[in-house]
């Protein structure tokens, strides 16, 4: 709780010093603390030393590549908080819950659930106490098939999907729900990058990136749009890093300023670390507005044609790629005309960003041989997502940035498994090739109408359609939108299920019937009847995949892994006359092999997957083979927005746009701490960053309370109480501040067009002084 003290007027002392760069002896410290605070620091360290090697873990701390998978230690900082958080030798045992009864622990903070430690006995909601109580393995599975096969329709139960459970765990988990009976599979995909894999699919025939980590080491650009590397990702600081030293241009386009892309010091380069020193990373740094994306992307793309044009009236060569377009692509006239129509002033407008700064960004990109685009959420939580990363490919097809070394498309996606799941069968629109192999392997019809999403779910969940909620991972309650009815949504069910490592919100909204059922983590040893230790795999972002073999001591004789738990629910719930689940739960080699003969690219799964850096799934993209209705990579040529919220906000006195996003000392829902280092916030969260200027306007003064009004007109009032404002470098009009707290304010009716995604780096909001502010 650093820096948190009484200040001048009886403030709270809670801005402090920010860091110079990301990384360096920060990180360390920082490392340092969060292995202490497990309570098992000797154990985190000695497992770090095993995170992505052949003979250890695959990294829970995000999906980032590693070129060197299996031959060296790899410093990340989000690794060391994801181990030393899982490796804790504090408990949640039984007798926790005798102490504190649900309804309490609902007051909880996430942080203070987290930091009690691992689950360690399936746990049953007892109505009567308000208090979970130990319950037995096999008593679980029995009163979950029960409840399962009591409802009147397979599609009123709902099956969410955490990003961290492995191929194996996912492909058996959806083989289950099919034999059920529905395609409902809600899955954290749908919150984060489903717009990247929508748009994608449609340009260039795969919903992926289509870029090998080796790229970075050969491109002359990168833009990075709509991303924080230095807290979501930081392993990926590293290659931006050794890119900037070679040379490359780096731009990026951000609202934040951001410290991991301004600065980063590595902490295993020596000199760096002895001399404080840092080496810069972007090249150019614009603070697009809010939901500009697309419009500065426009922009490029028309400044590119002027210089074309320029170029070919004075003899000179394209900067076009006339032979890639020509070959492999289609729409591009109709592109081309939709960009002509757009004018300077729309693209201005929208983007915040001037010609001239658009125009030399383009230059930048008409001196590159060889580039690529990254982007994150900042990019796929709008109503135009879609539309922002067709314009990206469109803008990467003009000089044939995709399929050679060294250029590509590359969404970066959080959750260390994410892309795999959605490739082993978590889709709730899954493809007629994909039902009719399993129908072939296991000679029984699947289910044919699409499921529900995330949205979807809450919806059918709220109207009362669906009547169960079984979640494998995740924090269901604390990633969608709309606090209040997600809490209404699961309460509402006659059963929740909840497959966990540790406790969190979701697990404090039971529904009639509800159990906690705890597994082994990704860093611990998991071993089958015989005795026999057991890999997993997963697939990154790159398409990469490889195995992981946890090296811990389980926190608890009583847990078992995510598979034996689904293999228990499935054979108590549809039996094993179809699928023999002990079987595949006893040896996961044999859930290997049913992908194999499901699923094109796993073929020889077992043997390729135990080579060092495991292997790359087929990538039509990246080899310029397009699974597109035209065969070709495909121009979109979408109008602009009518009008971005920004532009909504900059119109209507005292409106201004809400971005949610990450603190430091958190991944995705777990939150590590209280500090946000980068951005000079210690021992505090419910912070809001506002443009200097516009404090004026809301009439508040550094480290005042704030409450925050949602401004969407559907008829749900959201407040978020009791903010404290910090100044913060945005462009005017746009706030920010942190998930989950903030998620009360991003309104379930508003969602990206073709994704379904909820818009939260786009709400309209307003501000009141607190009670507590007008008080002081």
């Amino acid at each position: 709780m650093a820096n948190v003290g009484e200040g001048a007027m009886g403030k709270p002392e809670f801005i402090g010093k920010k860091s110079k760069a990301a990384g360096g002896w920060g990180a360390l410290k920082s490392c340092g603390k969060k292995l202490l605070a497990s309570g098992a620091p000797l154990s985190g360290a000695a497992a770090m030393l095993k995170a992505n090697q052949p003979d250890g873990f695959d990294c829970p701390g995000c999906a980032w590549g590693d070129p060197e998978h299996g031959s060296s230690f790899e410093f990340c900082e989000n690794g060391v908080k994801a181990v030393a958080w899982e490796s804790t030798d504090k408990r949640v045992k039984p007798d926790f819950f005798k102490k504190h009864t649900v309804s309490e622990l609902r007051t909880w903070t996430d942080y203070d659930l987290e930091r009690e430690g691992r689950l360690t006995h399936p746990m049953r909601y007892n109505a009567a106490s308000d208090r979970y109580v130990q319950a037995g393995w096999d008593e679980a599975f029995g009163e979950i098939a029960g409840v399962l096969n009591s409802l009147d329709s397979p599609d009123r139960a709902e099956f969410y999907t955490s990003g961290r459970a492995s191929n194996e765990a996912a492909f058996i988990y959806q083989l289950f729900v099919r034999l059920y009976g529905t395609n409902n599979f809600p899955d954290c995909s749908n919150m984060c990058h489903e717009a990247s894999g929508v748009a994608l699919d449609q340009a260039v025939g795969i919903g992926k990136g289509t870029v090998m980590l080796e790229d970075f080491e050969k491109a002359d650009a990168i833009f990075v749009i709509g991303q924080n590397p230095g807290t979501n990702h930081p392993r990926m600081l590293g290659d931006l890093r050794r890119a900037a030293l070679r040379g490359a241009r780096i731009a990026v386009f951000n609202p934040v300023r951001e410290k991991g892309l301004e600065r980063f010091a590595d902490p295993q380069d020596k000199l760096e670390m002895i001399t404080g020193g840092s080496t810069p990373i972007a090249s150019e740094y614009f603070q697009v507005r809010v939901g500009g994306d697309m419009a500065a992307v426009r922009g490029m793309a028309k400044a590119v044609f002027a210089a074309d044009d320029a170029a070919r009236a004075a003899g000179r060569p394209s900067v076009l790629d006339h032979n890639f377009l020509k070959q492999h692509t289609s729409g591009f006239e109709f592109y081309k005309a939709s960009v002509d129509a757009t004018t300077w002033d729309q693209i201005e407008n929208q983007s915040g960003l001037s010609r001239a700064q658009l125009e030399e960004l383009a230059q930048i990109y008409i001196g590159s041989n060889r580039t690529i685009c990254t982007w994150a959420m900042g990019v796929t939580q709008h109503r135009h997502s879609v539309a922002t990363i067709r314009e990206i490919a469109n803008f990467m097809f003009l000089r044939g940035n995709i399929g050679r070394p060294g250029t590509g498309l590359c969404p970066v996606r959080g959750h260390s498994n994410v892309q795999g799941d959605r490739t082993v069968g978590i889709n709730e629109k899954p493809p007629r090739q994909f039902l009719d192999a399993l129908e072939k392997e296991l000679g029984v019809p699947m289910p044919r109408r699409n499921g529900h999403n995330v949205l979807a779910a809450i919806g059918a969940m709220l109207d009362g359609s669906a009547q169960a909620f079984i979640a494998l991972g995740g924090n269901f309650a604390r990633a969608t939108p709309d606090s209040p009815l997600i809490a209404k949504a699961l309460m509402n069910q006659k059963l929740t299920v909840n497959i966990a490592t540790k406790l969190n919100h979701s697990h404090l909204l039971p529904g009639k019937v509800s159990y906690i059922l705890p597994c082994l983590g990704r860093t611990e040893i998991d071993r089958n009847a015989d005795g026999v230790a057991q890999i997993v795999t997963v697939e990154d972002s790159m398409s990469m995949v490889h195995g992981s073999g946890g090296i811990n001591r389980p926190a608890s004789p009583e847990l078992r892994s995510e598979i034996g738990i689904i293999a228990g629910i499935a054979e108590a719930t549809v039996g094993s006359a179809t699928v023999d689940w002990k079987s595949l739960a006893h040896h996961y080699d044999r859930i290997r092999d049913l992908i194999a003969r499901t699923i094109p690219g796993f073929h020889d799964y077992n043997e390729r997957v135990r080579r060092p850096r495991g292997f790359r799934l087929p990538n039509g993209a990246a080899e310029r083979i397009w699974h597109t209705p035209s065969q070709k990579a495909t121009f979109a040529s979408s109008e602009l927005p009518d009008q971005t919220e920004h532009q909504l906000a900059i119109a209507e006195q005292g409106t201004f746009v809400l971005q949610t996003f990450r603190s430091h000392d958190q991944y995705n829902t777990t939150v590590y701490g209280l500090d946000d280092r980068y951005r000079g916030v210690y021992g505090e969260r419910r912070v809001v960053f506002v443009n200097p200027t516009d404090l004026e306007e809301i009439g508040a003064e550094a480290g005042d309370r704030v409450d925050i009004i949602g401004r969407h007109d559907d008829g749900v009032e959201r407040i978020a109480e009791s903010f404290r404002v910090v100044p913060y470098e945005l462009p005017r009009g746009s706030v920010a501040g942190y998930y989950p707290e903030l998620n009360v304010l991003v309104p379930l009716s508003i969602a990206g067009a073709e994704s379904d995604t909820p818009t939260s780096k786009s709400v309209l909001v307003s501000f009141r002084l607190s009670e507590q502010a007008k008080a002081a």
